[in-house]
């Protein structure tokens, strides 16, 4: 078993879509009725569906993320040798600074930003 994808609930898939093309250059691979789309992220696909498409199809309920209140419990990293340039290339682009670039005692450089929806993303180098 491998993880194939993570797909965030969202309110506009197509706005967010549009968004991580911005912040964080990564490419669409494809968006299905502005209720579904994809991020072309490597081996795990990064998804988004509509919350009103994900209340049709899942029987539980869940809370809807808000750029406006807590971050959902959940972070999405992104991993690059540019910490700081993508980082202002994100805030450009309409995140949210969470927290500025730090270097950790572990010698990794880490920053946090929220993105449209409220959800918390890591820019950080690699480790080791």
């Amino acid at each position: 078993m491998r993880l194939g994808y993570t797909i965030l609930y969202v309110k506009d898939v197509v706005a967010t879509i549009e968004f991580y093309e911005r912040a964080f250059g990564v490419k669409r691979r494809m968006v299905k009725d502005g209720d579904y789309g994809e991020l072309d992220t490597g081996a795990t696909v990064l998804a988004f569906a509509s919350n009103s498409f994900a209340r049709q199809l899942i029987p539980v309920p869940f809370g809807a993320a808000d750029p406006q209140g807590p971050a959902p419990p959940v972070e999405l990293g992104f991993v690059t040798e540019h910490v700081d340039a993508d980082f202002r290339t994100a805030i450009a682009a309409g995140a949210v600074e969470v927290t500025p670039p730090e270097g950790k005692p572990w010698g990794q450089t880490v920053s946090y930003v929220r993105d449209l929806n409220g959800f918390l993303i890591e820019i950080c180098s690699p480790l080791g």
